[in-house]
């Protein structure tokens, strides 16, 4: 899968909007655990390995050529590290956090005033019939 590009279609969007192009980018499986933990400084290859929970050497690399090509992260002396594009990376999604922290409270009230049961349910749904003798 090519490196998200603003200007190119991305997933999700086949005009490329820069906002899209971040999202498919961001959100690819480990990439902001790799922003998350060069965040107070460089790591080596296998220190940043060891943090992400010990995730494959290919997956890690992938992500890190994808990082970098896109400038967030940089590869130093020290190890790799984010750009200063990459360190005002969190400053800018902190409105978006907000924004999902309000969201779980406001799920978490609906539960607790209880009766959801519509697709607006943030609870797993159980598939097939009910059958209480099978619990």
């Amino acid at each position: 899968m090519p490196v998200p590009t603003p200007g190119r279609p991305v997933r999700g969007s086949r005009t490329g909007r820069p906002i899209m192009a971040l999202l498919d980018l961001l959100g690819r499986r480990w990439a902001l655990r790799i922003l998350w933990e060069v965040r107070h400084g460089p790591l080596a290859f296998r220190a940043l390995r060891e943090r992400c929970d010990g995730m494959s050497p290919s997956v890690l690399m992938r992500r890190l050529r994808e990082l970098r090509d896109a400038g967030i992260i940089e590869l130093g002396t020290d190890g790799y590290a984010a750009t200063a594009e990459g360190r005002s990376l969190p400053h800018a999604l902190a409105p978006l956090k907000d924004w999902a922290e309000r969201w779980a409270a406001r799920a978490r009230s609906r539960l607790v005033r209880g009766g959801l049961t519509g697709p607006e349910d943030p609870r797993p749904h159980r598939r097939g019939p009910r059958n209480p003798a099978a619990r």
